[in-house]
């Protein structure tokens, strides 16, 4: 089947090289992919009730965790998602994860994640990440729109989203299943040229 669209990313364009690491623009955070090492902080973050609250995957093992990290590397080869994991950069010690999951090369699409250790929230690493991983998705990467989906009531996770100019759209009705249920989802883009 053929198309008149051209791609926005053509296939092949993000896979040609390593993923990038990425510096926040203040120099403090380094965005890297994640690394076979890093699986005990993995599972470490998996076991924080704030993170296992708001998300709906678990890990149970280092092994498992190890598992993750190299289909995640995978995906980057596929162009299907990419993972960071943030890490400051002093000291090197990781103390977040963000992704573009669900990349859509054809329309320039992709669902950002993100979630933070408990020792380090409060000190706007989200939302510094999540600016991060948007200016080398429009500026170098070429997406035209980024997605972000998180619980109604997730008020920490909506605040991220503004601070990082994702506007929010909308509410998508019970469209995630949590452990304690059905969640409505609060709906959040930056597309190419927002400010």
């Amino acid at each position: 089947m053929t198309s008149d669209i051209v791609p926005a990313i053509p296939a092949g364009t993000l896979s040609a090289a390593a993923q990038p690491s990425l510096t926040s623009r203040d120099g403090e955070l380094l965005l890297r992919p994640w690394a076979g090492d890093d699986a005990a902080v993995l599972l470490a973050a998996y076991q924080d009730s704030v993170i296992q609250r708001w998300s709906v995957r678990r890990l149970r093992s280092q092994e498992d965790a190890a598992e993750w990290i190299a289909v995640w590397e995978r995906e980057w080869q596929r162009e299907s998602s990419a993972h960071w994991a943030v890490s400051r950069t002093d000291d090197g010690a990781v103390v977040g994860r963000v992704s573009l999951r669900r990349m859509e090369l054809l329309h320039g699409l992709g669902d950002c994640a993100y979630w933070v250790l408990p020792h380090a929230r409060g000190k706007g690493i989200a939302p510094r990440s999540l600016v991060t991983l948007a200016d080398w998705a429009f500026d170098e990467a070429g997406f035209h729109r980024l997605e972000l989906m998180h619980s109604d009531r997730n008020e920490a996770s909506c605040r991220v989203a503004a601070k990082a100019g994702f506007a929010g759209e909308g509410i998508r009705r019970s469209a995630l299943l949590h452990a304690d249920g059905w969640h409505d989802m609060h709906q959040h883009a930056r597309v190419q040229g927002d400010a």
